[in-house]
Parts: C-alpha cells; sequence; structure tokens
C-alpha cells in the first residue's frame, strides 16, 4: 500500500468516526427526553440505550483502525526514509503478501514489463519464488523473522523476511559474496536469467554489478547440462558451452541434428515431428552420434517450448556412453555364458558320435592292411574325425568345460622345445625373435594346452603380416602392487609370469576388439579361419586362472599379453627305478568289465574293442540298471567303465553306490566333458581314472589294461 493509499484509509476512518459521535450525541438527547415522559416510554428508554451500547462499540473499533492505519503510514513512511537511498533491494508488503513499496535498487534489478511486484523480484533468483515466499512467511510467525541462502550464478544471495508490524513484511535481498559449491538445496530451484529485457544490463549481475549469467546467453553456458535448442525440421538453433563441449564442435554453426545422430530405429526428422506435435515429449533416446568421428552415444530428452511462429524443442543431452558400455558387457556376459553352455552340451554329444565313428573306422582298419583298396578311404575317414575332435576341444576350451591336467611348466623351458614347430607354423616371410628372461618361478598349466594357446597367438600374428615382418615373443616374470583393471578384468596382486606376442601387421579395428574372443569371430576370409583360435586360447587362459588382454590398432600391429600366476619351483621328486617289464605279453587280456554307456553306438563299439582283446564285457544302458545288475552276489566284476553323464544316476553317483558292498573295484570314467562339480566327485572316488570322448580303440584298450594290471 502506498502512503496516499494509507491516508485516503485513514480519512475515511476520521470520517466515521465523527458520524459514531453524532449518532451517539443524538441518542443521548433520546435518552434525556425518555426521561420527562411518563412510565410508558420505559421501552423507549430500553431501546435506546442499546443503540448507545452498539454506537460506543462502534466507536471504539473505529478508533483501532485509524490507530493502525496511521502506524501503518508511519512505519511506512520511515521505512522509506531509511531505505530509498540504500543500494540493497528492499520490497515491502502487507500481511497478504501484496507488494506495497520496492525501493529504487529494487526496481533497478530488471526492465521489468510492468509495476514490479514481489514475485518478479524473488523470481529472479528462485524458479519457484511463490513456494519459497510462503516458506519464509511460516517461518516468520514464530519468530519474527526467516532467512533463505540462494546460489545464483557466481553470487551467493541471502533473502531475509522481518516482520515489522502486523501487517508490514519487509525483504531484503544481500549480496553473501561467491557461490558457494554444494550449498543447502533450498528445495525450490534456482534462476539466474533476468526478467524482460534487461536493457543494456543484461551483462551484469543485479546484485554484484559484476559481469556474469543474470542474460539468458550466459545462464545458459553457466549450466552443466547439456542442451539444444532445435527446430522441428532439425536445424540447431543455439546450442550451450556444454553441449558444444561434449559435441567437440567450435562456436560456428552447427550442422541439422538428423546429421549428429543416428542408430534410433526410425528417422530422426520422424522423431522431432512427433515432438513437435506434443508426442514422446520428456522420454530420453538414446542415439549414437556421428559427431567429430567419435565413439559416443547421447541420452536425449526433448520439450518444447513457444517461441515464435512455430515450436521450439529444447533438446537435453546426456553422455551415455559408459551406460552403453555397460550395456554392452552385460549383454556380452550373458551371450559368452550362453555361448559356453551351448558349446559345451554340443561338444558333449558331438563326441559322443565321433567316437562311435572313429571307434568303428577302428574296428574296420583291423581288417584291411594298407594294401587293401579301401584302407585310404578308412584313413580319410580316421583323419577327418580327428580334425573334428581338435574343433569340439576348441570349443570345451572356450567353454572351460574340459579336462586339464596341470603341472609345473618351466616357461623356457616349455618355449625353446616348442621354438622347431613356431618357426615352421610362421614360414619363410615371417621373423620370430624370442626373447625369454631367466625365470626364477614356474606356472600351473596343462602342457599341451598352453603349447596350443602359444601357437594360436603366434599364428594369428602370421595371418595379419601377409607381406612378412617380425613376431615378437617376450617373457617376463612381474609383480602386481596394486590390482590392476584392464578391460573388464581386474588383475589382483601377486607375482606373475608374463607372455607378449606382438606383431606389426594389420592390427584390429576398436570396433572389433572387443570381439575377437568371441567363438566363430572372425576377420578372415571364409574358408581361411574358423574364429575359434582366439576364443580357444581366451578359455584355456582363464581355465588356467590366468588373464589376456589385447592391445590393437589399425595398421599399428597387435599386443596379446598373457598373466599366469607364478609359483615356487616344486622341489625335486626321488627318482624310483623302475620294474623291468616282461618282453613277453599275452594277446589276449582277462578280467570281467561293467560296461555303462546310454549312448547305443559307443556303447557297442567300446564292447566290441574289449572284447576282442579277452575281457568279458557285461552291458548296462544306465546307471539305474549297472546297478540291478550288481545286486547279483554271484556276479564278479573287475572294473566298471561308466559315462559320466547319462539320464538318472550320473557316473559317479551309482559307482558311490555300487563301491559299498564292491570296495575295491577300479573305475574308468569317459566323457565328452567334466563338469565341474562331477569332476570333483570323480576325483574323490578311489582307483579311478579319466577317459576323454572321443577315443579310440588302441586308448580304450590301453586304460582298461592299466586299470586291471
Amino acid at each position: 500500500m502506498s502512503v496516499p493509499e494509507a491516508l485516503r484509509g485513514a480519512s475515511w476512518a476520521l470520517r466515521g468516526l465523527r458520524y459514531s459521535v453524532l449518532a451517539a450525541a443524538g441518542l443521548g438527547v433520546v435518552i434525556l427526553a425518555a426521561a420527562l415522559l411518563p412510565r410508558d416510554g420505559v421501552v423507549l428508554v430500553s431501546t435506546a440505550g442499546g443503540l448507545a451500547g452498539l454506537a460506543a462499540l462502534a466507536l471504539l473499533k473505529s478508533a483501532r483502525r485509524v490507530r493502525e492505519k496511521l502506524r501503518s503510514v508511519g512505519a511506512i513512511a520511515r521505512l522509506r526514509a531509511t531505505l530509498a537511498a540504500d543500494d540493497v533491494p528492499h520490497v515491502t508488503t502487507n500481511g497478504d503478501g501484496r507488494t506495497l513499496w520496492l525501493n529504487a535498487a529494487a526496481r533497478s534489478l530488471a526492465d521489468f514489463p510492468s509495476g514490479p511486484v514481489l514475485a518478479d523480484v524473488i523470481g529472479l533468483f528462485a524458479v519457484s519464488p511463490q513456494a519459497l515466499t510462503d516458506e519464509l512467511f511460516r517461518r516468520s510467525e514464530g519468530e519474527g523473522s526467516a532467512l533463505r541462502d540462494l546460489d545464483s550464478g557466481d553470487a551467493s544471495v541471502r533473502l531475509r523476511l522481518r516482520r515489522m508490524a502486523p501487517n508490514l513484511l519487509l525483504w531484503r535481498v544481500e549480496t553473501l559474496g561467491p557461490a558457494h559449491a554444494g550449498g543447502e538445496d533450498d528445495g525450490v530451484g534456482l534462476a539466474v536469467a533476468g526478467h524482460g529485457s534487461n536493457k543494456g544490463k543484461a551483462d551484469r549481475n543485479p546484485i554484484t554489478g559484476d559481469a556474469s549469467p543474470a542474460n539468458t546467453r550466459a545462464f545458459e553456458d553457466a549450466l552443466p547440462v547439456a542442451m539444444l535448442k532445435i527446430l522441428p525440421d532439425g536445424q540447431i538453433r543455439d546450442a550451450n558451452k556444454e553441449a558444444r563441449r561434449l559435441l567437440r564442435t567450435d562456436d560456428g554453426p552447427l550442422p541439422p541434428i538428423y546429421e549428429l545422430a543416428e542408430g534410433m530405429g526410425r528417422p530422426i526428422t520422424e522423431w522431432l515431428a512427433d515432438a513437435a506435435e506434443g508426442h514422446g515429449l520428456m522420454k530420453p533416446e538414446v542415439v549414437r552420434s556421428s559427431a567429430a568421428g567419435q565413439d559416443l552415444f547421447l541420452q536425449i530428452t526433448l520439450g518444447r517450448i513457444s517461441d515464435g511462429p512455430e515450436p521450439l524443442l529444447i533438446a537435453v543431452l546426456h553422455d551415455a556412453t559408459e551406460l552403453k558400455s555397460l550395456e554392452a558387457q552385460f549383454v556380452q556376459s550373458q551371450k559368452m555364458q550362453a555361448i559356453g553352455q551351448l558349446a559345451g552340451g554340443v561338444a558333449h554329444d558331438f563326441n559322443n558320435l565321433l567316437t562311435a565313428i572313429s571307434g568303428h573306422c577302428d574296428l574296420l582298419l583291423l581288417r584291411h592292411d594298407e594294401g587293401d583298396p579301401d584302407y585310404g578311404d578308412l584313413m580319410q575317414i580316421a583323419q577327418n574325425a580327428n580334425r573334428a575332435a581338435g574343433l569340439v576341444g576348441q570349443l570345451l576350451a572356450f567353454s572351460r568345460k574340459q579336462t586339464l591336467r596341470p603341472q609345473a611348466i618351466d616357461i623356457r623351458d616349455t618355449l625353446s622345445d616348442l621354438t622347431h614347430l613356431l618357426n615352421r607354423l610362421v614360414g619363410e616371410k615371417v621373423t620370430l625373435d624370442l626373447n625369454i628372461a631367466q625365470c626364477g618361478k614356474v606356472i600351473r598349466a596343462d602342457r599341451r594346452q598352453f603349447e596350443q594357446v602359444i601357437m594360436n597367438l603366434v599364428v594369428n600374428a602370421r595371418d595379419a603380416m601377409p607381406d612378412g615382418g617380425r613376431i615378437g615373443l617376450a617373457v617376463t616374470e612381474e609383480r602386481v602392487e596394486a590390482p590392476l583393471k584392464r578391460d573388464r578384468a581386474s588383475v589382483p596382486p601377486g607375482d606373475y609370469v608374463v607372455i607378449r606376442v606382438s606383431d606389426s601387421g594389420v592390427g584390429i579395428h576398436h570396433d572389433a576388439l572387443p570381439k575377437i574372443f568371441e567363438p566363430f569371430y572372425t576377420t578372415k576370409k571364409t574358408g581361411e579361419g574358423t574364429g575359434l583360435g582366439l576364443s580357444t586360447a581366451y578359455g584355456i587362459v582363464k581355465q588356467t586362472g590366468g588373464f589376456v588382454f589385447a592391445e590393437s590398432a589399425p595398421d599399428q600391429g597387435t599386443t596379446f599379453t598373457l598373466y599366469f600366476p607364478a609359483r615356487d619351483r616344486p622341489a625335486a621328486a626321488p627318482s624310483i627305478p623302475k620294474k623291468p617289464v616282461s618282453a613277453r605279453r599275452s594277446p589276449k587280456e582277462d578280467g570281467v568289465v561293467l560296461l555303462v554307456e546310454d549312448e547305443a553306438p559307443v556303447r557297442a563299439f567300446a564292447s566290441r574293442a574289449l572284447r576282442m582283446r579277452g575281457y568279458t564285457v557285461i552291458e548296462a544302458e544306465h546307471g539305474e540298471d549297472a546297478l540291478n545288475k550288481l545286486s547279483d552276489d554271484e556276479l564278479r566284476v573287475d572294473l566298471f567303465v561308466t559315462d559320466v553323464i547319462m539320464p538318472g544316476l550320473d557316473g559317479p553317483s551309482w559307482v558311490r553306490k555300487a563301491l559299498d558292498t564292491r570296495p575295491d573295484t577300479r573305475v574308468v570314467f569317459m566323457s565328452g566333458y567334466t563338469e565341474e562339480g562331477l569332476a570333483e566327485n570323480q576325483s574323490r572316488i578311489p582307483h579311478s581314472v579319466f577317459l576323454p570322448k572321443p577315443f579310440s580303440l588302441a586308448e580304450l584298450t590301453s586304460v582298461v589294461h592299466r586299470q586291471l594290471a
């Protein structure tokens, strides 16, 4: 309320007071006249007395209002005199929040479109001025004052409310100094941009007077969020500083958004058109950005505002590259696990088939010598069955379900023995450089599988240099002091034997690098590779407890680094003299074998092979059938030959039951692969050995002979 308004109110109050006095005087005359009337005038006197009381009450209320009006007028007048020249913005309001007066500092904050009110001033610093003022109003009711600190651009601002009188509130905006990071959250959000056009003052802080973000351009550049203003046709009207940093562009004009983003599954222009019509707003979309040739994923959320004759889209951008990377890693992990399970299952079934094929081929070869016309065909069958068995072995290596026979390996001696074969593998155009340090420690691995890893890496390096070059093979001992995080793995602290295989070949593109360990993934031409070499190496190294990493760039060559946990050399075992072996051996063997195999072709081959060597064979289709046959106490069995994976009771399970009554019986377990739990169970069964499928006739009879010897 202005001073003239307050004075007019006081005038009306005085006029009411005057009328009240005149009314009271008139009532007094009535009362005096009534006293002179006869007794029947008592009613008139009572009525007159009531009216006089009402007039007196009205007189008191009018007087109180007058005092309050005069007090407010005086308080406003004193505040105006005190704060008019103050350079700190002040606003006064009544108890209902209606603006009464602003000093010059408050009016000069911005060129307000109309007469400024409290909400205009507070709106310069808070996104929700009404919520903020309501909160301060409530807090001041008890204590008489309240304050709140706000971060506004480069300045920290304090908004203070003080109750000067019952119907007079004073609002003060103070500048505290530079904005502080991580301050109290005001719960209502902050606004830095000024209202209106801010003619000539848009580049100045309204509180400090310093150059800062109080205008829109600087405000947008100060935001820690990337924002774009996009027309419905895809043209980018403006981009703030964070958006240009994210897109790695300079201050020049930006290309249309559809040239910067792709991979939505539908045209970008169609997406923008829907957003311009109000569809799909505030719904994040992840796209791939092709800006500046970088591999960048963006999460874009669109909003719509009215700006001129056509709507304008506001795009908020977030860097989603790390999120997509984590998602890709999760998908990759799930895919690798699924492929591993598939590979293990396929390998198990396929090995049964290969056992039957190669086994019956061996039986045929027993009846044909080298001069027989069918001998060459039979050898082709045998050789291709062995090749297929090798591929299945690589699948098992990838799925880490192969059976390893770990032993202490001296890297220097092993690679020295392997050098001759490696030189033959690389050919004449490629030179193999060995740099093997003297290693005081050994690694524990399956020697045959370890050699397979080295050969696979060397062959890959050779193929990457079709015109020739050099392959480096270096071995060192290294100690990892702190967890070494590379790619998606973390190498724990400890001592390691580190092997590096490097080439100077064509290299691997960064998009293909994460896929090179996937089975069947190859960059070679059709027919030049199976895509199992690196996946095999990966599986063997991981099953051994090691780590494998790849570093490469196009035309910069490739380096594979392998970390194997280093172990102390075992003490030399005392030599035991071998017993002399008799030169004469009976061509026929003796013994009773219980053969348990659910695959009929494998069971038929194994049964014929063992009977040909003189063994008595009892066949069973599964574990329950075997236990049923063993229930006959008169039946003598010297050896159990059983498959591991079968319907119903698996091999180790039925064997443990059988050993309760036949504890001295020896066991041969057969399987296309051994799951970890079954392998552990098998290892705890005494007098047992493992025969991996596929096996030949000679391998089967040799293992059975050793167990019965």
